[in-house]
């Protein structure tokens, strides 16, 4: 039977400003017409960490998932810049 993990606020919060992090490098490393606000950067940045994760994991690279490093801040940018990439694949509009 699988294992229940409690999650701490302490964790939570990491997220949070791994996200934030990660969405603000990924922002200027991709500047554009995308949606703004603080909000909307942490939240790019933690879906971003989640896509990060699953690719390196699929490549078979161990992820640094639920810590405060800088290989997480750089699976975070990495999936927030795909995920980036995405969104403006989806709402480019044509002439």
């Amino acid at each position: 039977m699988g294992e229940v993990k409690a999650i701490s606020i302490g964790a939570i919060v990491a997220w949070i400003v791994v996200g934030l992090i990660a969405g603000i490098l990924a922002k200027w490393v991709m500047p554009g017409p995308d949606p703004g606000g603080i909000v909307v950067t942490a939240l790019i940045g933690i879906v971003g960490a989640f896509i990060g994760g699953w690719a390196l994991n699929l490549l078979g690279f161990a992820g640094s998932t639920g810590s405060f490093s800088l290989g997480s801040i750089l699976t975070a940018t990495l999936g927030a810049i795909v995920l980036l990439a995405i969104y403006r694949l989806l709402t480019r509009r044509t002439v």
